[in-house]
Parts: C-alpha cells; sequence; structure tokens
C-alpha cells in the first residue's frame, strides 16, 4: 500500500510538472469533440400512424397465434425500396435512397391494424416531413396495387406533427466534454511516458544534493518581458509577508544588515553574484529582486549588469538598466548599472548585486569583478544536476565558490527544504577582476 501511495503521489507530481502538456491535450480534445459535434448534428425523430379498414383488422384479430402474416407482409413493403423511392421527390433537402433507408423503420403496434412510421433527419421539420412523405407514399402504393397480398385499404391514423431529439447545444457541450477528458487523460499518460525520462531536478533537495549547497531561498517569480516591465518590477516589487521574511533573512546571512549596515566584520560592504543559466530565463529575475527588496528596506543597493557569455541572455534587463539609471519613488535607493568590461566604478552603495548569465551547456564565467559571494539562481524542473554541476564547477575554476542556491518558483508538492547545514559563512573576496586590476566601491 506504502508503494501505491508512492507511486500514485510521483504520478500527480509529474502530471504537475507537465501540465502544460496536459491542458494543450484537453484543448485539443476540446476542439475535437466540439467540431465533430458540429459537423455531426444529432438527429431528430418523428412518427406517423396508419390504420388499415375494418375488414382488415378483423382479419388480423382472427389470427389464433396472435401475429397476422398479413400485416407482417405490410410492414416490410412500407419499407420497401419502391415506397421508399415514391417519397424521395417530397423530402427536402434532398437525400439519397440508401440514406433514407438507414433513416425510417416501420413497425406493427402492439401486432394490431396499426403501422408506425418513424423517420429520423437533420432537423424536426426533415423528420416530420420524412415521416409523412413515407406514409403518404406507402398508402398510395398499396392502394394501387393489384396483387392481392399488396393490396390494402389504409389511411392516416395520426400524421408526424412533432419531432423529439437530443438539441444540438446539448450535443455540442456532451462532446466538448467528452473531448476534454479524453484528452485530459490522454495528456495524462503522455506526461507519464514524457517524465521518464526527465532528469531536471524539481525538489529543493534534490537541487541542494546535485552541487553539495543548501536553497538559502525559494520564492515566485515572474520574469519581465520588456524594459518597461522590468522598469515597473524593480520600481515596485513587493513580496508578500512570508517571502519578504525570507529576503530579510538572506540578507541578514548575506551580512547586510536593516540600515544597510554590514553585519559582523564586514565594514567595507557587501556584494553577491547571482549565477544562472541561459537556458532558464525566468532565474534572471532572482538578482534584481534580490537587489529591488533590498532598496525597498531603504539599503543604498547597485544592481550591476556585466559582461555576459551570451548578451542576449540579459538584453531586456540591460536596456532597462541602460534607460533608467537609479528607480525613483517609494523611497528607494536603487542603482542601475550596465557595465561593459566588468569594472564596477564607484558606486554608492552598501549592498551591490551583480547579475552573471552563463550557457546552460557550456558553462564560463565572463570576466567581471568579484564578489563577497556567488549564488545560484535556478527555477524547479528547469535545470538537471548536470547543468547545476557544470555551472558551480565554472564558478570553482574561475575562485568562485557556490555558497548557495536560490529556487525560482518552487514545486508546490515539494515538502523538502534542501537546506543542507553549512558550516561556514560566505568567504570574503575583495571586488578585484580575473586580471589583478582593481575596481574601486565605496560602500
Amino acid at each position: 500500500m506504502t508503494q501505491q501511495n508512492l507511486d500514485m503521489r510521483g504520478s500527480v507530481h509529474t502530471a504537475r510538472r507537465h501540465k502544460g502538456l496536459i491542458i494543450g491535450v484537453a484543448a485539443v480534445g476540446l476542439l475535437l469533440g466540439a467540431g465533430y459535434a458540429y459537423l455531426n448534428p444529432p438527429l431528430q425523430s418523428s412518427t406517423a400512424l396508419v390504420v388499415f379498414s375494418d375488414n382488415y383488422a378483423q382479419n388480423a384479430q382472427a389470427q389464433v397465434s396472435g401475429v397476422d402474416p398479413g400485416l407482417a407482409t405490410q410492414v416490410v413493403i412500407a419499407g420497401s425500396a419502391p415506397v421508399l423511392a415514391e417519397a424521395l421527390p417530397h423530402i427536402s433537402p434532398a437525400i439519397s435512397l440508401e440514406t433514407l433507408q438507414s433513416r425510417v423503420s416501420v413497425t406493427s403496434v402492439n401486432s394490431s391494424n396499426v403501422l408506425s412510421f418513424t423517420a429520423t433527419g437533420t432537423t424536426p421539420a426533415q423528420a416530420e416531413a420524412t415521416a409523412n412523405a413515407v406514409t403518404n407514399s406507402y398508402i398510395a402504393y398499396v392502394a394501387a396495387a393489384s396483387d392481392t397480398a399488396v393490396h390494402a385499404v389504409a389511411k392516416v391514423l395520426e400524421p408526424a406533427a412533432t419531432a423529439s431529439g437530443t438539441k444540438p447545444t446539448e450535443q455540442l457541450a456532451i462532446y466538448a466534454v467528452l473531448g476534454v477528458l479524453i484528452g485530459a487523460l490522454a495528456g495524462f499518460v503522455i506526461s507519464l511516458f514524457t517524465g521518464r525520462g526527465d532528469r531536471r531536478l524539481a525538489q529543493r533537495d534534490a537541487i541542494a544534493n546535485s552541487i553539495g549547497a543548501p536553497v538559502l531561498l525559494s520564492l515566485p517569480v515572474e520574469r519581465p518581458s520588456d524594459p518597461r516591465s522590468w522598469a515597473r518590477m524593480l520600481d515596485g516589487y513587493e513580496p508578500d509577508p512570508v517571502h519578504a521574511y525570507g529576503l530579510t533573512k538572506l540578507l541578514q546571512q548575506l551580512g547586510v544588515g536593516d540600515n544597510g549596515t554590514s553585519n559582523g566584520s564586514r565594514p567595507e560592504g557587501t556584494s553577491v553574484t547571482v549565477l544562472s543559466l541561459s537556458t532558464d530565463p525566468v532565474a534572471l529575475a532572482l538578482g534584481p529582486l534580490l537587489a529591488a527588496f533590498a532598496s525597498a528596506q531603504g539599503i543604498p543597493t547597485a544592481l550591476v549588469v556585466g559582461p555576459q557569455q551570451d548578451m542576449n541572455a540579459t538584453a531586456t534587463l540591460r536596456t532597462a538598466c541602460a534607460a533608467v539609471p537609479a528607480a525613483a519613488g517609494r523611497g528607494r535607493s536603487l542603482q542601475l548599472l550596465v557595465s561593459e568590461d566588468g569594472r564596477l566604478g564607484q558606486l554608492h552603495a552598501a549592498f551591490v548585486v551583480v547579475v552573471t548569465v552563463v550557457d546552460g551547456q557550456d558553462p564560463r564565467i565572463p570576466d567581471t569583478t568579484r564578489t563577497s559571494a556567488t549564488v545560484l539562481g535556478v527555477s524547479a524542473g528547469k535545470a538537471t544536476a548536470e547543468q547545476l554541476a557544470q555551472a558551480a564547477t565554472a564558478a570553482s575554476v574561475d575562485g568562485r565558490e557556490i555558497y548557495g542556491i536560490l529556487v525560482a518558483n518552487p514545486d508546490p508538492d515539494d515538502q523538502t527544504s534542501g537546506r543542507i547545514p553549512r558550516l561556514t559563512a560566505p568567504g570574503r573576496v575583495l571586488p578585484t577582476r580575473v586580471n589583478g586590476l582593481s575596481a574601486e566601491i565605496r560602500w
């Protein structure tokens, strides 16, 4: 039972990670179901009754077995090709003889002298007209027949005046719902097969264990799509109380005090590099969010976008930072700097956030200013252990040890924390360039 619960939990977890696929397949099912219902409207049915003469009725009641061979013959004649062919000119829109044969059924009513003609049509009017046309054709055919086995005197007992059947809107709704259900089920099955080969890490513990660094913070993130959206986020980012508390604790871990002063033995200021992968565009927003939050707390903060391995990865953010050198309003003191050569120059900031993006397949740290600490930003379910390990290795080769991990958009079902015990605080690295040239930062 425990194994079954784990399997079910894993299946639900996989389905959540691929909810976009499931929704897409369900939408296709909706369109297919609605399209089928529209192209195949429900048929409406209508019934007309024919009664034979009194003499024929007496002969039928005289049968010992209760079944009149003559009546059975009339049922066959009523549905025969000659009768139906004579009814075709009176049916609109025109249909073929084969179609009419499939839409008309004739039966005797309780073995009496009454025949029931039931016809179907795409509309109530067509169903009624078809039933009446076949009825009239039959009455005329048997009345004119010279063969005594065929000849009969009959008249309309009750013409077809009403029709019944499923309404087109009802059928459309039924098939649409069925399409969604079948599509969602198909999407769920596809997601299970897809998830088997998906090595991207979604749980915080798995992300942390991939490089042996703790998850410092996880929070929901929406990546701006254009420079104007970046500017709005930098000027108006306001997390909910839970994530605001987490961001405050993160600043304290990095050594930034409530008033922008450094904690402990860091009087010269604090800086951090937020490293992310080009294959994970949402994680790019983690650094700017951290800088925006710090500035909102009254901490003199600088957000720096330096040279990148792929300049296109930060194009919109660079445009926003170049267009708005400092965020205004709401009492925020956030400096925005685009550094083409990686130098910071003179920044009057107590806290500096440097955004760095590396290639997801072949990560290399660009030549840029070093900071007090380096953290890795990653979205849940967007990177494999190999990709994170390669990024951490590239940082280590460049002399930058990963202090911790920031997780964007954690999985709602993830009950892990990713908090691997860390015995030491992040080592203090003076802000110098790789080539040994110093960059002055005024804190």
